[in-house]
């Protein structure tokens, strides 16, 4: 990853950056992220983790709070570690795409999960 001074930074150079716990582990990696259309938030990050070869692999949408970009690491932190990770909502691509948080269930259990790291709703 280029390290650079600015605050702003495009999504196709998010895509791929590597997610670490606060052990400084390696637990995944930015597949995609999830944008409100009105508003142009980013509302999650879709970090990969799990699968070989890109087969078997799940999403797990992380709310954008509970990431942090550490410049030294060159990647985001998440303050969980990965065996939390792997018990946290997951979906497939497919998943993701057909439904893409627009299921009110769906983010209440996103938040629900990941409150006590800071997330907090934003709808």
């Amino acid at each position: 990853m280029i390290k650079t001074d600015n605050d702003l930074i495009i999504s196709s150079r998010v895509k791929g950056t590597d997610v670490y716990n606060n052990s400084g582990d390696r637990i995944g990696h930015i597949e995609d992220l999830s944008i409100e259309k009105s508003s142009g938030q980013v509302r999650y990050a879709l970090m990969s983790f799990g699968g070989f070869l890109g087969i078997g692999d799940k999403l797990h949408p992380l709310p954008w709070q509970v990431l942090r970009y550490d410049t030294d690491q060159g990647g985001y932190l998440v303050p969980l570690d990965k065996d939390v990770l792997e018990e946290a909502p997951s979906y497939t691509s497919k998943e993701v795409q057909d439904f893409g948080g627009a299921d009110i269930s769906y983010r209440e259990a996103l938040f629900r999960y990941y409150s006590p790291y800071g997330a907090t709703p934003y709808w």
